[in-house]
């Protein structure tokens, strides 16, 4: 049986908040904990529209703060898959502080995987990923380097 294909397109995610008082950490910046938590919810709704499945985060190994976000900023998260294994998937989230004028700064970028798991929480294959746009092959390639070391990392 041949393994289903998707679209990168297909799955791609977007969620907008808007930092409240609550988001912010002492220093008067979006806290890191809460950005870092509509991060995993953003990336496991992307990784469910690829997998047609419930699914679990295995790993962040890239995320990077930019820049800072603060109250009142309209924060856009978007996700879409980078690479998927038989039962893995990585998702990129890029997260966007959005200016009054509609202008965006990219505040972090997140590398996360998920796994898809059946009703016993049993890890189960995943659809293919279908390349289409010259970004999507590129980050697949770098989605295949950072698998491999993570794979490397988890033997050592």
């Amino acid at each position: 049986m041949e393994r289903k294909l998707k679209k990168v397109a297909d799955s791609e995610t977007e969620q907008v908040q808007v930092v409240m008082a609550g988001h912010i950490n002492g220093a008067g910046r979006l806290f890191g904990g809460q950005l870092m938590a509509w991060i995993d919810v953003v990336a496991a709704v992307t990784a469910r529209r690829h997998s047609g499945r419930n699914v679990t985060t295995a790993a962040v190994d890239h995320l990077e703060f930019k820049t800072a976000a603060y109250a009142n900023e309209a924060l856009i998260l978007k996700g879409r898959v980078t690479w998927v294994g038989r039962t893995s998937m990585e998702v990129r989230v890029d997260s966007f502080a959005e200016g009054l004028d509609g202008s965006r700064k990219l505040i972090n970028r997140a590398y996360v995987v998920l796994v898809a798991i059946d009703e016993r929480e049993r890890p189960v294959e995943v659809p293919g990923l279908e390349l289409v746009t010259e970004e999507d092959f590129s980050e697949w390639k770098a989605g295949e380097i950072r698998h491999e070391q993570r794979r490397k990392a988890s033997k050592a």
